[in-house]
């Protein structure tokens, strides 16, 4: 097998994120579950636009947001989602070459604009999501490029591609091009709202060996496996995973392979100011790790230092550099 060109590419909705800061009552106001992700309407995210405080905007998406943390650890990348030929896709095109990720996919012109998510921050760094998809939606599988995904060690596709039926065709042919070529699929369950709805595909994808590495944190697997035991549900990935890796938010993370299960500690944060990208961030630092072939407690701690640095600030992607971090914390990256 030829030595491939990336490290990680990611496969998911290019969204641009709107965060501003919010109190509880404000959610309370808007009719809006704290720390959920909904879908919205145009319609819907324009009244939340003209109803939240000062904002600001940044190229987010899940799976863009991880691209992001792999280039800042110093992994070759991409991307692979669809924008519109508008500002923001503009914009997010831009943000996501200016980190070296190459971002190729010809955006939609005369459709759907640009996706862009509504997010809400409040004190306790807890985000709720809104998100209208827009342009996302015209992923099809004429924008996956063969030699870009056989070039790739490990593609990292969101859950959130699900919501739309030709968006699922471009992951089954990007993942039969991956295997073929030798290389790994991963993918992250995205959302419990996510799994809740997409529950029997994701767990066809986990055993029949579609997916090689899956993330998730601890209410998405126990919503994957209808449990209210969150032991219950890592024992039961165990046996349906071959590497498998659950967060617990300050308690850290669960490394799950066939060989058993291992806990590895969070980074610690001081002063959390905004959750939003750190699921994303650890599947960054994991991703990284496995691609340059760290053993597996290594990723996990990796991942949980780069969650740690974004949670340290407002926005969805590194405010530092991950890799200078990385080395300042004494790892060999």
């Amino acid at each position: 097998m030829t030595e491939a060109r990336y490290d990680v590419l990611g496969i998911g909705n290019a969204i641009v994120d709107i965060l501003a800061r919010a109190e509880d009552d404000f959610l309370v106001e808007q009719q809006l579950v704290k720390g959920s992700m909904r879908l919205v309407d145009m319609t819907e995210s324009k009244r939340l636009y003209d109803a939240m405080g000062p904002a600001i905007e940044a190229s987010g998406g899940s799976a863009g947001n991880t691209v992001a943390g792999v280039a800042s650890l110093g992994g070759k990348t991409a991307f692979v989602g669809k924008v519109a030929d508008d500002e923001l896709g503009a914009i997010y095109g831009h943000d996501m070459r200016s980190i070296g990720a190459t971002f190729d996919v010809a955006p939609l012109v005369g459709g759907a604009p640009t996706a862009r998510c509504m997010i809400f921050v409040t004190p306790d760094g807890e985000r709720t999501m809104n998100t209208y998809l827009g342009a996302c939606h015209a992923l099809t599988p004429d924008d996956i490029d063969p030699v870009l995904f056989a070039d790739t060690k490990i593609t990292y596709f969101e859950g959130f591609l699900w919501d739309a039926p030709t968006a699922r065709d471009a992951f089954f042919k990007a993942a039969d091009i991956a295997h073929k070529a030798g290389r790994q699929v991963s993918l992250t369950l995205s959302d419990a709202f996510c799994v809740d709805r997409f529950r029997g595909d994701f767990m066809r994808l986990l055993r029949d060996g579609t997916i090689d590495i899956l993330f998730a944190n601890e209410v998405e697997l126990k919503s994957f496996y209808e449990t209210s035991s969150f032991n219950t549900a890592l024992k039961a990935l165990r046996q349906d995973c071959r590497i498998a890796t659950v967060t617990v938010g300050a308690e850290g993370s669960y490394v799950v392979t066939q060989d058993g299960i291992e806990h590895v500690p969070a980074t610690t944060v001081e002063n959390v100011i905004d959750t939003t990208g750190a699921g994303d961030l650890y599947a960054s630092g994991f991703l990284y790790a496995v691609a340059k072939g760290l053993d597996l407690k290594t990723a996990a701690a990796l991942g949980s230092l780069a969650a740690g640095e974004v949670i340290n600030h407002m926005g969805p992607r590194p405010s530092t550099s991950l890799v200078d971090l990385a080395r300042q914390s004494g790892y060999a990256v």
